[in-house]
């Protein structure tokens, strides 16, 4: 599942259905808005090319990893501290590949996914990447 959503999350529900008896590893890295002395973000985006691009990236971690499955939810729209911002979950047969796989996920969206984010907090608001 590849989704930029202004929805939430429940990662029990995704790793449950996700599993497989083949599969010895899932590994998960959620994104949380974190207290930096913000008080809350807004997350844009140009959803239609966000998905390409999220689906290419799992496509190029198919292509590098021996992982079984890759799900990906960004969320978009007005979080607070403790909201969930985005969701990788990689399915492997071993730890290692697994792991990879979902560094390997999280740092190409960062460079490429066009999400932006504009930070609130007392003294004003700005645009961050």
């Amino acid at each position: 599942m590849i989704r930029v959503t202004n929805e939430d999350f429940n990662i029990n529900d995704l790793i449950r259905e996700r599993k497989t008896s083949e599969m010895g590893a899932m590994v998960s890295f959620i994104g949380i808005v974190r207290d930096d002395g913000i008080e809350r973000i807004e997350l844009e985006s140009h959803q239609e090319i966000a998905v390409e691009e999220l689906e290419a990236i799992r496509d190029e971690a198919f292509a590098k990893f021996p992982i079984k499955t890759v799900d990906i939810i960004h969320r978009i729209g007005d979080l607070t501290i403790g909201d969930n911002i985005v969701l990788i979950l990689v399915g492997a047969g071993h730890r290692r590949e697994a792991f990879e796989g979902c560094e390997y996920i999280i740092e190409r969206l960062k460079e490429r996914v066009p999400i932006w984010k504009k930070e609130y907090t007392k003294d004003g608001e700005r645009w961050v990447h």
